[in-house]
């Protein structure tokens, strides 16, 4: 397997996707930013030499910032900052959100403007590519001046104390440590506030959810397309003449896959002349212009996230080639917060549609389907309550897009009374996504059913792709059974890549 060199400026989103599945062995630390922390770490030594008041590595933090701190006391500064700001609460954030905010940390300090030492380097690369975890727990983040209290657990397992999972198995860090052969790390002036000053959290958890984003708003197309074949929907409204005349991109994006996916379609020649219906129902005719604003929405999103996997997000920021430190707020999470919140609206407008195209199936009266998609109905209640979870989920959602970004409360005594609550926006967003897959699971599961109702007669060949893949796998409804275990199924299915053959024909 390979391995992941971090310089601090070319991280990208295809490498993040990667590390989340395991592609790579290791992780490490290029020649040229290695030279760029020593260099930085060489700076922070002359300010010290200096007596130059420095926020954080001689004064005390946030309100305390005007506190004169001993040349003696620096190193005992930094420790007491980890044990006090190691204070969230929670659900802890999942192992694999953990490492990817390590990994985010340390490509965001080898830019050499954080001035921490080559070997807090190392110890983090040495937690990093080992089975030691720090636990974190998910809330306590206003998300600025840094995601202080999440990342100083993180810190707190770095220099040996708190908490970790050691394969899964919550232990001392203590312990797991010294079992693993590693070293705590003593901190010295600037460490401790390097670690936890950055927007590594709302970034990993952010980042877990686009990335997986990226294959599920293309299954969103190819379940509409097959949601379209059992309605025996018309095509025309994906016609290039119609997106040519409202030139947003992801319009043209959609309606173009979805002429993909019916391709070929006999269900769609059948009843392309003399077909009483005039027009589709939004759900289905409405399919680019309202996937097509996601689609042009979640390009922004990952345009932002794109920009913050190779930023610099400490304070106070080193310059030592210009022998200059600034505080600043790069820390300040409003860029990712906005667009979290951006991420969780858009994930839940493709769940509403697709809540409408499973009712559109299971209704009778619009579908002249048997009812709820089941034989013998009356007796059996097929897909009636499956809507139901459906709309409970696609409502959910609509609670969960209320945005976080435009909420703001006064932190450390009126010092930072600016924040972006991204850490909020981003578990949010990570809800409506789970929501979302839940949801399109459902509406796949009825697609499946209903396209079996229109033989002999069958859909395009990339519908039909992705129907036999959901039927190696799920049973025809002929009596009612408990279809809690369907749904995973063909969310499991999406996850492991078993749809891969069908979207990687999609835009």
């Amino acid at each position: 397997m390979a391995t992941l060199t971090l310089d601090g400026k070319s991280l990208t989103l295809a490498q993040i996707d990667r590390f989340l599945h395991g592609g790579f062995s290791r992780v490490e630390v290029s020649a040229g930013a290695r030279g760029a922390v020593r260099k930085a770490r060489k700076f922070v030594q002359q300010l010290l030499k200096e007596h130059r008041p420095v926020y954080g590595v001689n004064t005390g933090f946030g309100k305390l910032a005007n506190v004169k701190i001993p040349d003696a006391d620096l190193g005992q500064l930094q420790t007491n900052l980890i044990r006090s700001h190691a204070c969230g609460v929670g659900e802890p954030l999942p192992e694999h959100t953990v490492r990817l905010a390590m990994l985010l940390r340390i490509n965001s300090i080898v830019q050499g403007n954080s001035g921490v030492r080559e070997e807090v380097v190392d110890a983090l690369l040495a937690m990093l590519n080992s089975n030691v975890v720090p636990f974190v727990p998910s809330k306590g983040s206003v998300g600025a001046s840094g995601d202080l209290a999440p990342l100083a657990h993180i810190a707190l397992a770095l220099i040996g104390e708190g908490k970790v999972f050691v394969k899964g198995r919550l232990t001392s860090a203590a312990k797991a440590l010294k079992a693993a052969g590693l070293k705590p790390v003593e901190l010295q002036a600037k460490e401790g506030l390097a670690l936890i000053n950055g927007t590594q959290i709302i970034q990993a958890i952010g980042l877990v959810t686009v990335c997986g984003m990226r294959r599920w708003i293309k299954l969103c197309d190819a379940a509409a397309a097959l949601s379209l074949e059992a309605l025996r929907g018309s095509d025309s409204p994906f016609d290039p003449r119609v997106a040519a005349i409202r030139p947003h991109p992801g319009h043209a994006l959609v309606s173009r896959n979805m002429l993909k996916m019916l391709k070929g379609s006999a269900i769609r020649e059948s009843h392309r002349d003399n077909d009483p219906r005039v027009q589709d129902a939004y759900s289905l005719r409405c399919v680019p212009q309202v996937h097509g604003a996601a689609r042009d929405g979640f390009a922004f999103v990952q345009t932002i996230f794109e920009r913050e996997l190779n930023a610099v997000t400490d304070n106070p920021l080193l310059f030592p080639e210009d022998s200059a430190v600034i505080s600043a707020g790069n820390f300040h999470g409003q860029p990712l917060s906005q667009a979290l919140d951006f991420l969780a609206i858009l994930m839940s407008e493709l769940g509403s549609i697709s809540e409408r195209r499973l009712e559109q199936m299971v209704n009778p009266d619009l579908s002249n389907l048997p009812p709820f998609l089941v034989e013998g109905s009356g007796l059996n209640s097929g897909l009636m309550i499956a809507q139901v979870v459906a709309a409970a989920l696609a409502s959910e959602n609509k609670v969960f897009s209320h945005p976080a970004s435009v909420d703001s409360i006064p932190t450390s005594a009126n010092k930072e009374d600016h924040v972006s609550m991204g850490v909020t926006a981003a578990l949010k967003a990570r809800t409506v996504f789970e929501n979302l897959q839940h949801l399109l699971s459902i509406e796949l599961l009825a697609g499946r059913l209903a396209l079996d109702y229109h033989r002999p007669l069958k859909g395009g060949k990339l519908v039909e792709a992705l129907a036999d893949a959901v039927r190696k796998r799920v049973k025809p409804l002929k009596q009612d059974r408990v279809l809690h275990e369907d749904f995973a199924t063909i969310r499991e299915l999406a996850n492991s890549g078993a749809f891969d053959n069908v979207l990687s024909e999609l835009e």
